[in-house]
């Protein structure tokens, strides 16, 4: 969920100027600033389901100080106004913005800031600022496959060559040899090829069907909720597809 600022008038609800600004802050910067904070979400299915935008007013507090001193503004400072019955249907959910000490402007003595903003629901495509996905990527499963038994001091050597717990040193009968332990921690740095004795015995790879995704959230949703949805998301593409199908096999 992203803040969208608008300023009311009696005939239309366009993006404007903040109701009142007289910080030094121009408007569009304030707008900016309070338009891409994140914003805790909600009940999941019901945003998905509900055919008209789901919006939240909220509000900033307002400031006039006449003390000598700054006055600072945190995203914490935004408060929810429930519209309708939204205060008895989601009583239980903590509706705000999901980092409450995120500096937003500096206030002097005699400036103010008195903002409405409307929290609406929106998807990745329309814009960036709705994706609540921050990194996404993803590899292969890297294989590392030793040709021979490596002993001793090639051991040792081979291990630095990886990262920390691909390679371990196990004792077999006296002797120092090294095996592969977990060749998912591997970075594919290929430092092992630097070694003329050592990259003949070593052959390096990857599992073609074997993929490691790493999705890095906003904040809005947790990312095992967000790998969730896009697997839904696939599925009911796939569906899709599917169907437009056997639309043309009967046509």
């Amino acid at each position: 969920l992203k803040l969208i600022l608008y300023k009311k008038n009696d005939t239309t609800t366009k993006m404007a100027a903040p109701m009142s600004n007289v910080d030094e802050i121009r408007d569009r910067v304030i707008l900016g600033e309070f338009g891409v904070k994140n914003v805790s979400y909600l009940h999941i299915k019901p945003l998905f389901t509900n055919e008209k935008t789901f919006c939240l007013s909220l509000s900033c507090l307002q400031y006039v100080t006449k003390l000598l001193c700054l006055v600072s503004v945190y995203s914490g400072d935004i408060k929810w106004l429930p519209i309708g019955n939204q205060a008895d249907v989601f009583a239980d959910a903590k509706i705000g913005p999901v980092h409450g000490d995120i500096l937003l402007a500096q206030l002097r003595p005699g400036q103010e800031l008195d903002i409405v903003m409307h929290c609406v629901k929106g998807i990745g495509k329309d814009h960036a600022k709705f994706s609540p996905v921050a990194t996404a990527s993803y590899r292969l499963l890297p294989e590392i496959t030793l040709l021979q038994t490596i002993e001793g001091e090639q051991a040792e050597r081979l291990k630095r060559c990886f990262s920390p717990g691909v390679i371990e040193i196990q004792n077999v009968n006296g002797r120092k040899v090294a095996k592969v332990v977990d060749s998912r921690l591997d970075t594919c740095s290929r430092e092992v090829l630097r070694h003329d004795d050592l990259k003949n015995l070593v052959k390096l790879g990857r599992v073609r069907d074997y993929f490691i995704f790493s999705v890095e959230s906003t904040g809005i949703l947790p990312p095992d909720v967000l790998v969730t949805e896009a697997i839904n998301v696939l599925i009911s593409k796939c569906q899709k597809f599917l169907t437009e199908l056997d639309m043309a096999e009967m046509d």
